[in-house]
Order: C-alpha cells, then structure tokens, then sequence
C-alpha cells in the first residue's frame, strides 16, 4: 500500500453570518408586542376584582369574630392600663383617663362621619329616583319638591351661585315636571359635570402614566385602586356627597360590580378605536399600550361613577362620551399619525 502525501490543507467550513441592521432592544419590556396582541388592561381588570371581591360567610365570621376579640382585648388593656395608673398616680391617672376619653369620642365623631356619608349617599340615591317618578308620571308638584331638595342641597356653594339665582328667577313661571327638571338639571349640573370631567381626566391620565413609566410589579395595580377611590370621592363630593372611607369604599364597589356585569371593564371597540385604528397600539411597548388601556378604562369607571353620584340623570344634558373623554385624558400621550 502507497501513502500519497500533498501539501493542501483541508477546508474547514465557517458558519454562516447574518447582518442585522436593527439591533435588539435592551429592554424586552420596550420590544414591540405581535401585531395582532393589543394590550388588555390588566391592571384595571385585577383591581376591579379585588373592589367586588366579597368573602365567604365564613370569612366574614371569621373577621367580625377576631375584631370582637381585638376590641375586647383593646378595651381591657385600656381598663387596667387607666386604673393602675390611678393606685399608683392621681395625676396620671386622670391624665390617662382623659385621653382614652379623647380616644373614644374621636371613634365616636369618625363613626359619625361614617353614618353622615352612607346618609347623603342615600338621600342622593331618592332624589334620582323621585326626579324619574316626577318625569314619568308628569308630576309638577314631585318635580318642584325635587328642585326644592337639589337647591337645599347645594346652596352656599359658591360655584353655584350663578346658577342657583338662574333656576330660582325663571322656575316660578314653568308649569311643566319635565321642563322644570330640565332648567334644573342645565343650571345646576352644567359646571359640576365640567368639574368632574376633570377630575376623571387627570385619574386616566395618572394610571396611565404610572403603568407605563413604572415598572415595578403590582405597583400599577395599588396605583389604579389608589387613583379610582381617590376620583370617586372627589366626584361624590363635586355632587353633593360627603367624605366617609366606608361610603366610597361601597360606592367603588357598586360602580365596578356594575361596569362588570355588563362587560365593560374589558378593550373594546368603541372604547379604543381612534387609538387602535391603523395599528397604533401595536408599534407601541406592551407597558405604554397597557398604560393607555388601563387610563381609557379608569375614565370609563369615572363616568360610570359620575352617573352614580349626580343626583339627576342625564336627560337635558348630553351624557359624555366615553370615546371623546379618553381622547381628551390620553391626548398627549399617544403618537400622532397613521400608517402610512
């Protein structure tokens, strides 16, 4: 056998090369998402479960029993606590007995804060209901005591005061339930529903801006519970409501366990289609996107909360529209222009 020897080297194959022009972003919460996944608005959607999200009969029990026992021990602690000091120290005794009563009339005072919110809240919650028996029923008497109970309501409030004199000058010569609920509605809710307008602007746009500047997990979610219950109260306060924790809790919840029930705590059409049309969303980062979702859902909340609060329902005024409220919140936060 021969042994051929030659001087050529073998070819070693090299792996192929592929030039990307558009490099990769650091980022992967600034990649763009798929053309065909539009940003859902999840922080909403969760904080709208955790408002309605209402325990077991157990769960309940359960809570009412480990705040009976809390109290209790609270209450005998307080007790031994004052009477020690008494068998040791007159002065300090007293003086502990004096701020434990200070401590117990500020329950008291904060209970009847409470008491007064859940009241106004119900007398609001009748005065729509009687204003839409008198128009039903073309009732000029239940509609004058109905004017009467709205001008009550708000009298003294200086941003009123205009409209209030325009309502009681031209009133008088309406012998009609329906025009007189009318003038009412025009010359009284006119500038409180410009205010609360306001109001649910500044709320979309501050979920809004958190959720896409903010990266931090579940931030958005305490961020969007914050800025909701924070509208709510200021809209039950521009319509005659007063400032109790517990009432805006439940008027929250009965404002989300409505938008809920009838699907609207979730993207749709109507809600986003300037935004989505032409594919806006999808060139955006999936946090903006969500940003601008869960903005355009806190303004939905917010209207849907101003129908609760007003205590006449939207007849002689237009009722805002949804669409034109989020364009105006979200309009220096989205890009303009269209594909091309």
């Amino acid at each position: 056998m021969t042994l051929h020897l030659t001087d050529e080297k073998p070819q070693l194959r090299r792996p192929a090369m592929v030039e990307v022009d558009d490099a990769a972003p650091a980022d992967p919460g600034l990649a763009a998402p798929p053309p065909d996944a539009l940003p859902e608005g999840r922080a909403m959607a969760t904080a709208a479960r955790l408002a309605t999200r209402r325990g077991s009969a157990l769960t309940r029990f359960a809570m009412w029993v480990f705040g009976a026992l809390f109290s209790l021990v609270v209450t005998v602690a307080a007790w031994d606590f004052v009477t020690g000091l008494f068998a040791q120290n007159s002065i300090l005794g007293w003086l502990a007995f004096a701020l434990v009563g200070l401590a117990v009339l500020v329950l008291a005072l904060m209970a009847l804060r409470e008491a007064a919110g859940f009241a106004r809240m119900a007398r609001i919650d009748r005065l729509r209901a009687r204003a839409d028996a008198a128009r039903a029923t073309a009732d000029l008497k239940g509609a004058r005591a109905v004017t009467g109970a709205l001008t009550a309501l708000y009298a003294g409030r200086p941003d009123l005061t205009w409209g209030l004199a325009r309502q009681a000058e031209r009133s008088a010569e309406i012998m009609d339930a329906d025009a007189l609920l009318n003038l009412t509605e025009a010359e009284l809710m006119a500038p409180l529903d410009r205010a609360a307008l306001t109001e649910v602007e500044a709320a979309a746009r501050q979920v809004a801006m958190v959720t896409a500047l903010v990266p931090m997990a579940l931030a958005d979610v305490a961020t969007a519970l914050y800025a909701n219950l924070r509208m709510i109260r200021r809209l039950s306060e521009l319509y005659g409501g007063r400032s109790s924790t517990l009432g805006n809790l439940r008027l929250m919840r009965r404002v989300f366990t409505a938008l809920l029930g009838a699907g609207a705590m979730a993207l749709a059409d109507d809600l986003l289609g300037s935004f989505a049309s032409g594919g806006v969303l999808s060139r955006l980062s999936r946090r903006f996107g969500e940003g601008v979702v869960n903005g355009a859902l806190t303004a939905r909340v917010g209207l849907a909360a101003m129908e609760a609060c007003r205590p006449l329902p939207f007849v002689a005024l237009p009722r805002p529209s949804t669409t034109a409220t989020v364009s105006r919140a979200l309009a220096g936060l989205m890009p303009k222009g269209s594909d091309g």
